[in-house]
């Protein structure tokens, strides 16, 4: 092998562990035109087998990276491959580092997933199993408010945590003993702050549950 194709063995041995055994990664000696190092071959392929047959075919040497692009393997088996083409300081190719990924697992995954999702017959949350669990209520609760309002938990403003609290509230979650605690995980809020929202939503006259007054209040407090 090429001297300057040495510290890639490394770099090329590290691909093959780490993806061990869906990657087969090969590093090409282009003085010599035969496979300097492989590692996961399942290509039949060993070193110093000649190289230059994949080298026409697939590759050009005008680009530093080619591909991904996609091969077959002896058994038929679907890859998908991706080459850098390794220079030496003066920019001229001296090596390539191919490496080629064996996608037919995925294949296999796709198709189990498929069936199981075409065959599977989903029905409501039996309310036998489920009505003592108040977790599981509040849990569903949430999910179905953020879903309705097209939120998520990290970009509730203060107006929409209130309406949270109140749909909550009406559900007569708090009435749960430590119901608040839980929520107070769920929508990450002290529990301080939890009654004062509490409060809030169940404040008549006012929209959504927070009058104009009182978010301009709080804001201005938050900002000293």
């Amino acid at each position: 092998m090429t001297q300057n194709l040495q510290g890639y063995a490394a770099v090329a041995q590290a691909i093959a562990k780490l993806f061990h055994p869906h990657a087969e990664v090969i590093v090409h000696d282009l003085h010599t035109g035969l496979i300097a190092q492989i590692y996961n071959s399942f290509s039949k392929r060993r070193v110093g087998d000649d190289s230059m047959t994949e080298i026409d075919d697939q590759i050009s040497l005008d680009r530093d990276v080619i591909g991904p692009y996609r091969k077959v393997n002896w058994d038929r088996r679907e890859l998908r491959s991706i080459t850098a083409v390794l220079r030496d300081a003066h920019g001229s190719p001296i090596g390539l580092l191919c490496i080629n990924f064996d996608v037919s697992v995925f294949d296999g995954m796709a198709t189990l997933a498929a069936s199981f999702l075409k065959n599977a017959e989903m029905v409501e949350q039996p309310d036998i199993l489920f009505s003592g669990d108040w977790k599981e209520r509040t849990n569903k609760l949430v999910a179905e408010f953020l879903e309705e309002n097209g939120l998520a938990i990290s970009g509730l403003t203060r107006e929409d945590t209130v309406e949270l609290i109140r749909a909550l509230d009406s559900a007569g979650i708090f009435t749960v003993r430590n119901s608040a605690n839980y929520v107070c995980e769920l929508v990450n809020l002290s529990r301080a702050t939890l009654y004062k929202y509490l409060k809030l939503a169940k404040t008549s006259g006012s929209v959504g549950g927070v009058t104009r007054e009182s978010a301009a209040s709080d804001v201005r407090r938050r900002t000293r």
